[in-house]
């Protein structure tokens, strides 16, 4: 028999497993030729960091909608914010998923 309520959730991830996780999308997602450990939580994805662009950020953000379940909008002030570090990508995702 299954001890498990079906009411509850599934534990949240630890920053460190979320942070690997989305790096390993990241990295998935737009064919980057850099492994997990290579991108430093604090980074900038932008620029002289990862090298993102605006182009790569839309694909990001396509792909965390669908996994995590939750609303990025093209025009929100957030967005700079948000995707300006694997950290605070991380940190979004964390507070605003739903799966």
């Amino acid at each position: 028999m299954d001890t498990m309520q079906d009411t509850q959730k599934p534990s949240a991830p630890s920053t460190a497993d979320l942070q690997r996780e989305v790096a390993e999308l990241l990295i998935e997602c737009l064919n980057l030729e850099v492994t997990v450990d290579q991108i430093a939580p604090d980074a900038p994805l932008y620029g002289d960091g990862l090298g993102l662009d605006s182009i790569d950020v839309l694909e990001v953000a396509l792909v965390v909608s669908k996994r995590y379940g939750l609303q990025l909008r093209d025009d929100s002030e957030d967005n700079k914010h948000t995707f300006s570090s694997l950290r605070n990508l991380c940190d979004y995702i964390a507070a605003k998923r739903t799966r």
